[in-house]
């Protein structure tokens, strides 16, 4: 191999992918890249990949999609998501060799990033890297603007959370009980239930695999109704919510991670309870709110350093280790935000 050079282990896309994704839809390949932005590519920046964020959205980038917020992947293509990097050659002004940064990369050992909007320095290390993957990176900005600008709370509002346990709604649960509100999530075993009642200080905590009438539990749990839904599930447990949300209630989208590898969606019955309720029920996507992140991080890092917020992460070492770690969202197998070390800074 050629002096500055390297050999580039990434996980490329084998194919479109019908239904519930498997380990052997994601190859683990190796070519050649060399150490620099190659000439001509200005405003580019060659990254380090340190760590690479599982994340559930990426299941809707492995179909074919016309038309979306975020694009599909490329077939034998290298895989993209959020990660966090170190820079390693730049023809970028704002980006200098050695810097650390988080935002959408490659899983791949190392990427060239040709255009650099939308990445963020990390300017305070005196917090685990790994946390710029989820609480201080897009996960976290997701709870913060979700349940604050999208969700419009008020001191002792009732407030649900379904995928609790979750990178977000983890978050989410927690800000809401630091703003006054009563608290309650959903999660699918009995460890994520203890973990969102013992070590996130939610209220209260149900394993919704265990509820056969999802909307007599709702009613057991919120007898005066829900204010506040932040959805990450959809299906079944949206429709229940719906007929127990109260008056003037609010619904924040986040996602639909029971939807994402059925290939004919489920469809909701109860949604005349928009009408009969007057309530408002608003999809978001975290991108519109990132001219806000220095917001985000003058509130969550002191909470970080005080102890005063909890956070977990479930973390997978090695590049290889990546397909096994993001289909394990789908199943539930994930305990925190599941996060894959590529390599230790």
């Amino acid at each position: 191999m050629e002096e500055g050079a390297a050999s580039n282990k990434m996980i490329v896309l084998k194919d479109y992918v019908k239904g519930f994704p498997k380990e052997s839809d994601m190859l683990l390949k190796t070519s050649p890249i060399k150490l620099r932005v190659p000439d001509g590519c200005d405003g580019a920046i060659l990254v380090k990949n340190l760590y690479l964020s599982c994340d559930p959205y990426m299941r809707t980038r492995m179909r074919k999609m016309e038309e979306s917020y975020v694009d599909s992947f490329v077939p034998a293509s290298p895989i993209t998501g959020y990660g966090v990097c170190k820079v390693v050659d730049s023809t970028d002004t704002k980006f200098k060799n050695g810097e650390l940064i988080w935002g959408m990369t490659g899983w791949e050992e190392y990427s060239l990033i040709k255009s650099t909007q939308g990445l963020f320095k990390i300017h305070h290390t005196d917090v685990p890297l790994s946390y710029y993957t989820g609480i201080l990176g897009m996960p976290g900005t997701t709870a913060y603007f979700g349940f604050y600008e999208v969700c419009s709370p008020k001191k002792g509002d009732t407030v649900f959370i379904s995928a609790a346990s979750g990178a977000v709604g983890q978050l989410v649960g927690q800000f809401a009980k630091l703003f006054g509100c009563y608290v309650v999530g959903s999660a699918g075993t009995k460890e994520k239930v203890d973990l969102l009642k013992n070590k996130f200080g939610f209220d209260e905590a149900f394993n919704y695999k265990e509820e056969p009438d999802l909307n007599a539990t709702l009613k057991r749990y919120f007898p005066d109704g829900i204010d506040i839904y932040f959805e990450n599930v959809g299906g079944n447990m949206l429709d229940a919510v719906l007929l127990n949300m109260k008056l003037k209630g609010r619904i924040a989208v986040c996602g639909m991670i029971s939807q994402y590898n059925l290939e004919e969606p489920e469809g909701v019955k109860n949604l005349f309870c928009l009408v009969t309720k007057r309530i408002r029920m608003e999809g978001f996507i975290v991108f519109d709110y990132y001219h806000l992140y220095p917001k985000y991080l003058e509130m969550v890092l002191p909470l970080i350093k005080q102890g005063k917020i909890a956070y977990v992460e479930d973390i997978a070492e090695g590049l290889e280790s990546a397909p096994n770690a993001l289909i394990g969202l789908f199943s539930g197998r994930n305990v925190g935000k599941q996060v894959v070390v590529v390599a230790h800074e």
